[in-house]
C-alpha cells in the first residue's frame, strides 16, 4: 500500500480554468489583443505560465511571440491578483482528503503553476495545513515533464519513491511520474480526457475522488 499521494493542482484537486482564462484575457486586453476562449484555454495550460502565454500570441496572431515578455510581465501581475478567480476544489476532493488524512497519508502538491499562486491557491481553497510539502513552478527546479520537483518533494518527505503515488490530470503528469519511477493515478474529470490520459500510459484512471481511497 501506498503511503504517500503527490497531486498535481490544476484539473486535478480544483478547477482553475475560470481564473486562468480570466487572467490570460486581461493580460490580453492591455496588450491590445483579441482574447481567447475558455475551451482555448483548457487546452493551452498543463506546461507552466510562459508556454501557455506563448500558445496564447500565437492563436491571437502573434506568431513571432514579439510580445511574448510583455505579456509575461502583465500576466505575472495579473495572475497574482486573480489565481483564486471563481475557483473551486472539485466535487469529492474535500471528502477523499479527510479520508486519505484519516488514514495517515502524507499530501503534497506538484503544479507547474508558479510557486507563489500554487501556495496561495492551496492556502485558500483546500487549507495548506493539509500538505506536507506544495511545490511550484519555480527558479532552479525544472517544470514537469522534468521529474526534478518530484524529486525535490521526495526529499522534503523524506520517503521512499515507492512509497508514493502521483496524481493528475494530463499527459504531462503521466510522463512525470513516468520519469520518476512513480506509479501514476489519471483522474477524468480534469482538462484532458480519459483518451488523452490512457494514450499517455497512466497506471491507473480514476472517475470520482473517492476512488483513490482504495490505493491505501
Amino acid at each position: 500500500m501506498y503511503k504517500v499521494c503527490i497531486f498535481d493542482l490544476d484539473g486535478t484537486l480544483t478547477n482553475t480554468l475560470e481564473s486562468i482564462t480570466y487572467s490570460v484575457n486581461k493580460t490580453l486586453d492591455e496588450l491590445g489583443l483579441a482574447n481567447i476562449t475558455m475551451e482555448q484555454c483548457r487546452q493551452f495550460v498543463g506546461d507552466g505560465a510562459r508556454v501557455l502565454m506563448e500558445r496564447t500570441l500565437r492563436t491571437v496572431g502573434d506568431t513571432k511571440l514579439e510580445k511574448i515578455e510583455s505579456a509575461m510581465e502583465v500576466y505575472g501581475r495579473v495572475f497574482g491578483e486573480n489565481c483564486t478567480y471563481h475557483v473551486m476544489p472539485y466535487e469529492g476532493i474535500v471528502d477523499m482528503l479527510d479520508g486519505l488524512e484519516e488514514r495517515g497519508i502524507k499530501l503534497a502538491v506538484l503544479s507547474n503553476k508558479p510557486h507563489q499562486q500554487s501556495a496561495d491557491v492551496v492556502a485558500k481553497i483546500l487549507g495548506s495545513h493539509r500538505f506536507s510539502c506544495v511545490n511550484g513552478q519555480r527558479e532552479g527546479i525544472e517544470k514537469k515533464p522534468d521529474p526534478a520537483g518530484v524529486f525535490e518533494t521526495i526529499k522534503c518527505l523524506q520517503v521512499a519513491k515507492e512509497e508514493c503515488l502521483y496524481i493528475g490530470d494530463s499527459e504531462v503528469d503521466m510522463e512525470t511520474a513516468r520519469r520518476a519511477g512513480l506509479v501514476s493515478v489519471g483522474v477524468s474529470w480534469g482538462f484532458r480526457s480519459r483518451e488523452v490520459l490512457q494514450n499517455a500510459g497512466a497506471d491507473y484512471i480514476i472517475d470520482t475522488p473517492c476512488e483513490l481511497l482504495k490505493f491505501v
